[in-house]
C-alpha cells in the first residue's frame, strides 16, 4: 500500500524550530531519493531539500540552507526535516515524497507550518 504520513508541523514563533517526520511506505522510500517540498498559499510547490537513499548527499535550496536539515532512517522508512530559525516566509504546507515526484503522483496530506508571532 502507498503511504506517505507527514507529522510535526505546527504554530511556531519567528526564531523557533520544528521537527517534521515522513513515515513512507517501503515502495516509495526503499533505494529512493527522497524529498521535502513545501507549498505556500497561492504558489508552486518548491523542492526545500532532498536526500540519496543512502543519505550521503543531500540538497538546499538556497533559502534554507544553514537553517534546515533533512536526515532519513532506512530501518525505519522515514525521512526527517529539522527546521531552525524558522521565518514567516516558511509558512507553508510541508509534505515529502521521492524526489522528481510530479503533481500526478500520489501525495500525503502534508503538515501545516505556521510560523508567525
Amino acid at each position: 500500500q502507498v503511504q506517505l504520513v507527514e507529522s510535526g508541523g505546527g504554530l511556531v514563533q519567528p526564531g523557533g524550530s520544528l521537527r517534521l517526520s515522513c513515515a513512507a511506505s517501503g515502495s516509495i522510500f526503499n533505494n529512493n531519493a527522497m524529498g521535502w517540498y513545501r507549498q505556500a498559499p497561492g504558489k508552486q510547490r518548491e523542492l526545500v531539500a532532498s536526500i540519496t537513499s543512502g543519505g550521503g548527499t543531500v540538497y538546499y535550496v538556497d533559502s534554507v540552507k544553514g537553517r534546515f536539515a533533512i536526515s532519513r532512517d532506512n530501518a525505519k522508512n522515514t525521512v526527517y526535516l529539522q527546521m531552525n530559525n524558522l521565518k514567516p516566509e516558511d509558512t507553508a504546507v510541508y509534505y515529502c515524497n521521492f524526489l522528481g515526484a510530479s503533481r500526478y503522483v500520489y501525495w500525503g496530506q502534508g503538515t501545516q507550518v505556521t510560523v508567525s508571532s
